[in-house]
């Protein structure tokens, strides 16, 4: 019997995932063909899977059975060496909202949310499933100055703590 609750347990943390934080919306319309392609990293808050990282990029490609291949890289200077992890992430709902979550390691998925995004998909804001996951995106290795400030403004009054917030270099070629 406690196996059997023990496993009960485990499956709603797999498969109930709070994917967004309270006061942030996921953007609606999307265009997930629009999405698609290369990001620089701009910031971040960092986490165990990035720290360390700096010139690190997302490429986001369909797959055959309409999930999104995600592809993370990064330089790790410590190590001399470029890191990859592969994934996949998928809709929560209709794939016109930017409410997805993102799993890198079988079973276990994460909130991944486009919170702002720019007319021509070239900035984005993504939160992640809490407080503790955000990403300042670009389709170029900087940001204007405003975009970025609004970013940081929309954030802040979701409750970010946007002083923690680690600002990537992209110095080194791949």
């Amino acid at each position: 019997m406690k196996n059997i609750i023990i496993l009960c347990v485990l499956s709603l943390g797999v498969f109930s995932c709070n994917t967004i934080p309270k006061g942030a919306e996921a953007v609606k319309p999307f265009d997930k063909a629009k999405y698609l392609g290369k990001w620089y990293e701009i910031a971040r808050l960092d986490f165990k899977f990035e720290e360390g990282l700096n010139n690190t990029t997302a490429n986001y490609s369909l797959n055959d059975n309409g999930t999104i291949k995600v592809v993370n890289r990064g330089y790790d200077y410590e190590e001399e060496e470029w890191t990859e992890s592969t994934g996949k992430a998928k809709f929560v709902g209709d794939d016109n909202v930017a409410k997805l979550k993102v799993s890198f390691f079988g079973p276990f998925y994460a909130g991944y949310n486009v919170i702002a995004i720019d007319d021509n998909y070239k900035y984005a804001l993504v939160a992640g499933k809490n407080l503790d996951y955000l990403w300042i995106l670009s389709r170029e290795t900087t940001i204007p100055e405003n975009v970025k400030n609004e970013y940081l403004k929309k954030a802040q009054e979701i409750g970010y703590n946007t002083a923690d917030l680690i600002w990537v270099e992209h110095n080194k070629a791949e």
